[in-house]
């Protein structure tokens, strides 16, 4: 994972690393006192401690024993798992199938109670009709996954939009006028997903705002990018998903969408920009 994805990742693996070392110094060992006695290079303790190299659950399972600290080490290596799920390739997500994929994310919306999201890419997935993620799945599935559970994973994310129609979440999406235009799936499919749009635009707690494409915006189109709550932020990178929990991101993240909002055009404004992307069709 590239260490430049994000202070989130970063910071948690300095938090695991500092209490290693931690645990080293309360032991009384050097770091050469603990290379030998795990069996390692001295510059392997010190590429942990210095959070350059991620240690395995095998490395922390040693490290505490040689440490006489073999009780810390199941929270340990949870903390590492923890990490580890922060960026995940999208190769390991879906490596057990697209509807795996779908389901692991299901309980965040289901705990969720207000929702805001931003896409420059495509249309995000609680207002996508069926056809439109059957042709983005597919494509997904065609590029990167071996397993074609393709109907079952556009079922699951089906069901996941009934929490559109839970009492007490909101919903606010803006996208990015190119999307209304991308044409995935074909006419047909889009013609469809566009007058899906507008009918849960309509959704009393939904809120759907466009950012007309123009030359005058004050805020660049940037990754697409969920908010759940104040708690997190999901990213899609072409390499992976990314999951953010520190505080000061979370906040750059909600600064950033409130400033693309403002850009938007909402109500009877979107859906002119709406009807005109099926006309092009």
């Amino acid at each position: 994972m590239p260490t430049s994805a994000s202070s989130s990742v970063q910071q948690a693996r300095r938090v695991l690393a500092d209490r290693l070392a931690e645990i080293r110094r309360e032991a009384g060992l050097s770091g050469r006192d603990l290379a030998a006695a795990c069996g390692w290079y001295p510059s392997k303790v010190s590429r942990i401690e210095h959070a350059r190299t991620a240690p395995s659950a095998d490395d922390i399972r040693v490290w505490c024993r040689a440490c006489a600290a073999d009780a810390l080490a199941p929270e340990l290596v949870e903390s590492l798992r923890a990490v580890e799920g922060m960026f995940i390739e999208w190769r390991r997500l879906e490596r057990a199938g697209l509807k795996h994929a779908q389901l692991a994310v299901r309980p965040l919306f289901e705990r969720t109670s207000r929702f805001r999201s931003y896409s420059s890419w495509f249309i995000p997935g609680l207002i996508q009709s069926r056809t439109y993620t059957e042709a983005v799945l597919r494509a997904v599935q065609r590029r990167r996954v071996e397993v074609d559970d393709v109907t079952a994973a556009v079922d699951a994310r089906m069901e996941r939009q009934a929490v559109l129609h839970q009492p007490g979440k909101t919903f606010a999406f803006l996208l990015e006028e190119s999307v209304l235009r991308s044409g995935i799936g074909g006419a047909e499919v889009m013609v469809g997903q566009l007058g899906h749009l507008i009918t849960v635009s309509a959704l009393p707690n939904v809120s759907v705002g466009v950012i007309p494409a123009g030359p005058d915006r004050t805020r660049m189109p940037v990754e697409g990018f969920w908010i759940f709550d104040a708690e997190q932020v999901s990213v899609e990178l072409v390499s992976g998903h990314l999951t953010i929990t520190q505080a000061p991101e979370i906040a750059l993240y909600a600064d950033a969408f409130a400033e693309l909002a403002a850009q938007a055009v909402y109500g009877a404004d979107a859906r002119t920009l709406i009807v005109r992307a099926v006309q092009a069709l």
